[in-house]
């Protein structure tokens, strides 16, 4: 019994380095990838030296965040301080023991696994909360102060956007959702006002361009984490990074049909989680181009769109949804 423990103990570790070590290495060139499309949309460069194309400069970054001193402000709460990247971090690598990366490619398979995102996602909050808190700055604590107010607004709106997909699939699991794709297409094709908003919504709850008004360098230095240096910067940077590469893939699986394909013979040859990844990338590539292409909004604006239009729009749209449903008997006749 102590031997199966030891082995199902390392097998663990193993699954779950399998897991963390290519998240992480997507994190870092996430980076490489937004610094080379704005280089491009604004016709320069962008990273080219270290590396053949720059291809190691994410990673050079990373050496040098390692080895720079870490300044601790005299009058903070260290503990809270030291604490809340490192919490900010490992919730956003928490998100993905449930994402499906394959039909039978997942660090563990739940039921509720629409809901364990939703619940890991919001504890986030607090981590940027305690940042601007523990740093007794007032730019910190503005920063985070309007990044929690932003993040509840939309978490709201998100929410009711989950609750029509759980409605329209009947079911709570990631791969359900992505199942009943395959037989009746993309959610995107019958909810395609419901997916414009939901990428609004990422946008606003990653707190990027043109919704990244914690992040507002002329008005509040940096935000939450104006304190923060070397690795205890970088834990934040990995965070934040790690949240819009998990909100890609998780708009690819309930929107985009995940690693599922039409049944051409040029789709069956590539692998599923190759199809998965490469709508990820999409995304991604997305999140970059909204970083150059929009201005940013007022905080003001920010509110109104999400409390004022977003929500009741998709409010009204969970109404229709749940009455089409009753209508129809169920999702079936509904999508036929």
């Amino acid at each position: 019994m102590y031997n199966i423990n030891i082995k199902f103990f390392f097998f663990l570790i193993l699954k779950t380095l399998i897991i963390i070590v290519p998240i992480l290495l997507c994190v870092a060139y996430f980076t490489h990838i937004e610094r080379k499309i704005m280089g491009t949309v604004q016709r320069r460069q962008g990273p080219n030296v270290v590396g053949s194309f720059g291809t190691l400069q994410a990673i050079a970054d990373g050496l040098k965040l390692l080895v720079k001193e870490v300044i601790l402000p005299s009058n903070s709460n260290l503990s809270i301080f030291l604490l809340t990247p490192v919490l900010t971090f490992s919730l956003s690598l928490m998100n993905w023991a449930v994402i499906p990366f394959d039909f039978h490619a997942f660090y563990v398979n739940i039921n509720v696994s629409l809901l364990y995102l939703f619940a890991i996602s919001s504890l986030s909050i607090y981590g940027i909360l305690l940042s601007g808190w523990a740093s007794n700055s007032k730019y910190s604590f503005l920063g985070s102060i309007r990044s929690v107010a932003q993040m509840i607004s939309y978490e709201v709106c998100i929410g009711f956007i989950l609750l029509i997909i759980v409605l329209i699939t009947g079911s709570f699991n990631l791969i359900d959702i992505v199942m009943v794709q395959q037989n009746y297409n993309w959610l995107m094709i019958f909810q395609l006002l419901l997916f414009i908003i939901f990428l609004i919504c990422i946008l606003a709850e990653t707190n990027r361009h043109p919704f990244d008004l914690p992040e507002a360098e002329s008005e509040l230095v940096s935000g939450y984490n104006t304190e923060y240096s070397s690795m205890s910067f970088a834990l934040f940077f990995l965070g934040e990074y790690g949240n819009m590469l998990l909100m890609s893939s998780l708009t690819a699986l309930i929107f985009c049909g995940g690693w599922l394909m039409p049944d051409l013979l040029i789709f069956t040859l590539i692998p599923g989680s190759i199809i998965f990844a490469i709508k990820t990338l999409v995304f991604v590539i997305f999140f970059a181009w909204m970083r150059v292409l929009l201005p940013r909004y007022r905080y003001d604006q920010l509110m109104i769109l999400g409390w004022k239009k977003l929500l009741p729009f998709v409010m009204v749209i969970f109404i229709i949804t749940y009455l089409l449903l009753i209508t129809f008997n169920g999702i079936p006749n509904l999508l036929i």
